[in-house]
């Protein structure tokens, strides 16, 4: 712990040491309190630094997730913030710092001139600790060469990932309207995750040796008239990846060889895109967008395949998009809206061939297209006695593509047709309410036949989800109440209902589903130095669906189903929190926040036709988690803050109790994780 400690603390020392240089230079010297009244101190811009030490009470794999706080031990706590503005120019200079003791940290550097021009840099490391626990025999795990049980004694393995990610952008603003941003932004991630080796009955346990970086490029012209305003530009990404491959020594052997495995390839992004707008009058308003966006992924094969003769993918997709719409109050008492957004995807890849064909596949790869068109229109009306009516209509059109030898069924158009109603009405003074209703009703082009490679029938019984004909009705009330001048109420509720309809007489495929939100949030606020909240939400989603063993006759196509199950899948999660801001004192201030949330996931399943089967066990996760500070003025300008976090994660998820890999790995969480954190800090500011 010793050492540990050490390194969070020298983080922090250094730190501070630059960040004292900084302040050093972009502050000036802070004026006497006395010589400026109240007034003119709180137009001054403020700066602060405060810097503590905190301390977590023991070992955890999820409080401290995103955040490095998994260890037992003392953590630096450093935050800065400084501030100053020219008022001659209008110039601000700006440096923000935060969590620069932990592994979350985040820095920014910003000076700009209002209405002129501006630039900024920005620092920020992004962690995450696997949250499970891995005993394995494994050797070279985050390299790029694995050996399955190359160790001659199981070890406990920790994996995480991070991210440091530095953006850099700039602005410029000419007389005239027009102006220049540019905003770049460079994102490294390295480290190790869970990957496997598998085939249908053997999972060999692996990681994932990362080493990535993501690059972003925007630039954008900008014009802003009073009645015309465009945009346009350039947006640029690519993806590298330094370990192209995985060597796996003493994995499956094969047939076939997995070995070498590849990893995710290279890859690029190209768009030009246009916006704008037009003020046709007062009252109605056209905007458009259009772009054009060409990625393609080429990077040479880890191993040349030698059916196809290619040496690398090869792939190219160029995505057109043109959008335009209008909004409109032709009368005082009536609004009108109206869009449409078309956008063509087609995947211009080469299909060749990669595999030897067999069965259910001809050994050719799948580009997949896609078309979309989007509209909507909306009309809203004041009514009298205060209410408003709005009534629209949605319109989503889907095409796709899909390689003639499949194992699941398949349409290439889905089309739904969405009509909706709001009624909105001022109670009074103090209270507003609306309910609505929203139909929606998905169909498309016939169903594809399912053939094999040979050309004989598939199984064709079961639509996914989303391609099913689906009914869909939802109803939405909302109440917004100033029960007094302390005492706000607000109220959601939403229930929805979808109904399915099965391809064939046998039922098989989704069935119903059913989706209830509640949520309840209160404010009262005591006195002005005491004020509390609380709110509470129930989300219920269920969904039912029937599969089988389908029979396929190979010649005429007839499909029977001798051994069949149904599924009634339920996910519920009951929330609740409370807070408190108080200030009993004009040097202490006081505030907490406590949530809770159980939610639990629901497997009944049981036999239609065929031997009986038990359904899974249920997963129930509950998560609490109080946050309290206290906040004590030494003087105006500097005190000290206490805080405290409590953080507990109860699971009795099964999937990853003891489980076991083939080759004797074995990964397991903690079902019960109690967490407590504590800090004390020091602030001071200054303008």
């Amino acid at each position: 712990m010793t050492t540990r400690m050490g390194l969070h603390v020298k983080r922090t020392a250094v730190a501070t040491a630059v960040l004292a240089v900084l302040a050093s230079l972009a502050v000036q010297p802070a004026r006497a309190a006395e010589d400026d009244d109240d007034i003119k101190q709180q137009s001054k811009p403020e700066s602060s630094v405060e810097a503590g030490i905190g301390y977590v009470n023991q070992d955890n794999q999820r409080f401290g997730q995103y955040n490095g706080l998994k260890d037992k031990g003392a953590y630096g706590l450093l935050d800065v913030n400084v501030v100053n503005r020219d008022d001659a120019t209008g110039t601000w200079l700006k440096f923000n710092g935060r969590n620069l003791g932990l592994d979350n940290r985040e820095l920014r550097f910003e000076h700009n001139r209002q209405g002129d021009w501006g630039y900024f840099v920005e620092y920020g490391e992004t962690p995450r600790y696997n949250p499970l626990t891995v005993t394995t025999r494994l050797a070279g795990a985050g390299s790029s060469t694995q050996t399955v049980n190359g160790v001659a004694t199981p070890y406990s393995l920790e994996m995480k990932t991070k991210r440091d990610a530095l953006s850099l952008g700039f602005e410029k603003i000419f007389t005239g309207g027009f102006s220049v941003q540019v905003r770049f932004k460079n994102e490294e991630k390295d480290g190790a995750r869970m990957y496997g080796q598998g085939t249908s009955n053997t999972i060999n346990f692996l990681t994932d040796p990362i080493d990535q970086v993501t690059r972003q490029l925007d630039v954008t012209l900008a014009y802003a008239g009073e009645r015309f305003q465009l945009s346009g530009g350039y947006y640029g990404t690519s993806f590298e990846s330094k370990n192209k491959l995985l060597n796996v020594v003493g994995g499956i052997a094969g047939p076939p060889a997995l070995t070498p495995m590849a990893l995710p390839p290279d890859n690029q992004s190209h768009q030009l895109h246009l916006s704008g707008g037009y003020n046709f009058t007062s009252t109605t308003r056209g905007t458009f967008k259009a772009a054009y966006t060409h990625q393609t992924q080429d990077d040479t094969f880890i191993v040349l395949p030698t059916l196809s003769g290619r040496t690398n993918l090869g792939g190219v997709i160029d995505t057109k998009l043109l959008q335009a719409g209008i909004t409109s109050r032709p009368l005082p008492k009536l609004s009108l809206l109206a869009n449409i957004r078309y956008e063509d995807r087609p995947d211009k890849t080469p299909v060749v061939l990669y595999n030897t064909p067999a069965g259910t596949q001809n050994g050719n790869n799948e580009p997949r297209s896609m078309r979309t068109l989007n509209g909507k229109a909306e009309a809203s009306y004041a009514l009298p006695m205060g209410f408003r009516l709005t009534g629209g209509f949605d319109y989503d059109q889907r095409n796709r593509n899909f390689s003639p030898v499949r194992v699941v069924s398949a349409r290439e158009q889905t089309e739904e047709k969405s009509w909706r109603a709001e009624l909105r009405r001022s109670m009074s003074d103090t209270i507003t309410g609306a309910v609505s209703y929203v139909h929606s009703d998905r169909d498309g082009s016939p169903f594809l036949t399912t053939r094999t490679n040979t050309g004989t029938f598939g199984p064709n019984l079961i639509a996914p989800p989303h391609l099913a004909d689906r009914k869909r009705d939802k109803v939405r009330l909302s109440v917004n109440w100033e029960a007094a001048d302390q005492l706000s109420l607000q109220f959601f509720a939403d229930h929805a209902k979808d109904r399915y309809e099965p391809r064939t007489a046998l039922g098989m495929g989704p069935s119903t589903g059913k989706a209830q939100n509640y949520s309840v949030d209160a404010t009262y606020t005591v006195s002005a130095a005491l004020q509390a909240t609380a709110w509470y939400s129930r989300n219920d989603a269920r969904s039912d669906q029937a599969t089988c063993a389908v029979t396929v006759n190979a010649t005429t196509g007839a499909m029977t189903c001798p051994t069949s199950q149904a599924a009634n899948l339920r996910n519920v999660g009951d929330s609740f929190g409370l807070g408190l801001r108080g200030k009993p004192m004009d040097r202490l201030e006081l505030g907490a926040d406590l949530s809770y949330s159980d939610i639990n996931d629901e497997y009944r399943q049981r036999a239609l036709a065929g031997a009986a089967i038990a359904s899974l066990p249920d997963v129930s996760t509950k998560l609490t988690s109080l946050k309290a500070f206290a906040k004590y003025a030494i003087q105006k300008n500097s005190g000290i803050r206490l805080q405290y976090i409590y953080d507990r994660v109860d699971t009795n998820d099964w999937t990853w109790t003891n489980f076991t890999y083939s080759d004797g790995t074995r990964v397991f969480q903690n079902p019960n994780q109690k967490t407590h954190f504590i800090g004390v800090s020091y602030y001071y500011r200054w303008q």
